[in-house]
């Protein structure tokens, strides 16, 4: 099923709009407000935008970039497609057949994950396919493009082909499946024989596979989380896939918009050729800035031990406030029930000054669930664990 429609009775949209959900944030405006007034201040751990500053290695190159008056390109500065192709193989497994024709900046993984479908061609009549708990902009990338949007237990397909599919028919209608490893929301890990069996699959039938690896340098109960640029997922062939990176979450760059893809060279190829003529360019000084952060691995490995001992301090709270963590074995979120409705989980803890966000956001499939995301700071982490103590 797709995301619930969380619009306010009697709005009237148009157009596009009239096809499309509210944006579920707006939702949580009043246990916002009920949060924000507790005596010691709201602790904001719905988003999940990122707190700590941004590496001085590359705050350090956007300086030095900063006189740019000239159009940057589509596909990237040399330094900058070089730096991508060396991360991919350095971090995601990519095989040494991987070269600058198969990576590609992007604004933000966002805006390529909505806008995807189109880049590609979908439409009416045709499917996109993507995990039934997810960050909902894979079904918002369908329904943009008037696509049909079918929710799958990834899980569920690796293991089981066809038989997981909502009807007979389903696989020919899908012309891109949305894998995310790890889950935003669950923080669940796709193993690598699983990935495989789901490319196989796809292959078979012609379908395109993205897959969503945003938070796969944050492992916390794994030892890897495999890419499906791995020559054990795809047996040393990249055609028909396509990798999706982001640093935001890893050197905190969401105020950059710095992200990209890497794969197929011939889908880059046509993404390349749709983006030219968009304009979709990452500005030439965020360029700079991604290349000197693609190089820092000290950085994002300080990163992730600041994360590791948020996540040590409140994992233990939620638990103790008689939540139970599903999943969570990677990436910046808790995925906890405390066994009620989601809702009404939002509105207790916003009652301690806590906010977190409920699971059917991410599909109805997790209507007894909360995201309870890692990124505040040290002290607001504190707090939060404090109060959950106490409830």
């Amino acid at each position: 099923m797709a995301a619930p429609d969380l619009r306010p009775a009697g709005s009237a949209r148009r157009g596009l709009a009239a096809r499309l959900p509210a944006f579920p944030w707006d939702a949580l405006s009043a246990a916002k407000q009920r949060a924000a007034a507790h005596p010691e201040g709201i602790v904001d751990l719905s988003v999940g935008t990122p707190v700590d500053p941004t590496p001085a290695s590359v705050r350090a190159a956007l300086t030095a970039a900063a006189d740019s008056p000239g159009y940057p390109t589509t596909i990237g500065t040399a330094a900058l497609r070089t730096e991508l192709v060396d991360f991919a193989r350095r971090h995601r497994a990519a095989p040494a057949g991987l070269d600058v024709d198969g990576v590609l900046p992007t604004v933000g993984s966002k805006e390529l994950v909505a806008h995807l479908p189109f880049q590609l061609g979908i439409g009416p009549g045709e499917a996109v396919a993507f995990p039934h708990v997810a960050y909902p902009t894979y079904d918002m990338g369908a329904r943009f493009v008037g696509a049909e949007s079918m929710p799958l237990d990834m899980a569920a397909l690796a293991a089981h082909g066809d038989a997981a599919l909502p009807d007979p028919a389903a696989a020919q209608r899908i012309r891109l499946l949305w894998l995310n490893s790890p889950s935003n929301p669950t923080g669940e890990v796709l193993e690598a024989a699983q990935l495989a069996s789901i490319v196989a699959w796809a292959r078979e039938r012609g379908i395109i596979v993205a897959s969503d690896e945003c938070y796969a340098l944050l492992p916390w109960t794994v030892d890897e989380v495999p890419s499906i640029l791995d020559p054990r997922v795809n047996g040393g062939a990249l055609e028909g896939l396509l990798c999706v990176y982001s640093l935001s979450k890893q050197s905190n760059l969401a105020g950059y918009r710095a992200a990209f893809v890497a794969g197929d060279p011939a889908l880059v190829g046509e993404l390349v050729a749709i983006r030219k003529q968009a304009g979709m360019m990452l500005p030439g000084p965020i360029q700079a800035a991604m290349t000197a952060a693609l190089r820092d691995d000290e950085a994002a490995e300080r990163q992730r031990e600041v994360y590791r001992a948020r996540r040590e301090m409140l994992e233990p709270a939620l638990r103790a406030a008689g939540g139970e963590v599903h999943g969570s074995q990677a990436g910046l979120y808790l995925w906890t029930t405390f066994g009620t409705d989601a809702m009404a989980d939002v509105e207790r803890l916003a009652d301690s000054g806590v906010l977190v966000a409920p699971g059917m956001f991410y599909g109805v499939s997790g209507g007894t669930f909360v995201r309870v995301a890692l990124t505040a700071t040290d002290e607001r982490i504190a707090a939060a664990a404090r109060r959950l103590a106490r409830l």
